[in-house]
């Protein structure tokens, strides 16, 4: 594995938590909101707004955040920067075993390769595989 990073959800305040912290701690803030996405076409008018993804760099330090998610998607997730398809595969299948598949592992839009569980015990869990 690479890195673990903090990805905390948020119901529609994303950018302003985020911004908060980038006051807070400093950083660069980048953020992705769903209507510019290639998402935007395929998502409602209330939701061009909404943050699809953030991320607060300073130094080696990152934190992800994002207005997206399902109803019940609540706090935070944990991300996972994996190595290799053998070790994303690996890890998706330990993390997801007892729990639920929220996006199995498959190419995504931004080149990379992605996957999304809860574990049995409620953990949110988002994998990544860099293209």
């Amino acid at each position: 594995m690479k890195t673990f990073t903090p990805y905390i959800g948020f119901n529609g305040t994303c950018r302003e938590a985020m911004t908060f912290y980038r006051d807070c701690l400093g950083g660069n803030l980048e953020v992705l909101t769903v209507g510019e996405s290639p998402m935007a076409s395929q998502s409602p008018a209330e939701a061009q707004n909404l943050v699809m993804h953030a991320a607060l760099t300073n130094g080696t330090c990152v934190v992800m955040a994002t207005d997206m998610g399902e109803a019940d998607y609540k706090g935070m997730a944990v991300a996972i920067d994996c190595s290799s398809e053998e070790e994303i595969d690996s890890i998706f299948g330990k993390l997801s075993a007892g729990g639920e598949v929220r996006c199995p592992v498959s190419p995504a839009f931004w080149g990379g390769t992605f996957g999304a569980c809860t574990d049995k015990f409620g953990v949110h869990w988002m994998l990544t595989l860099a293209a």
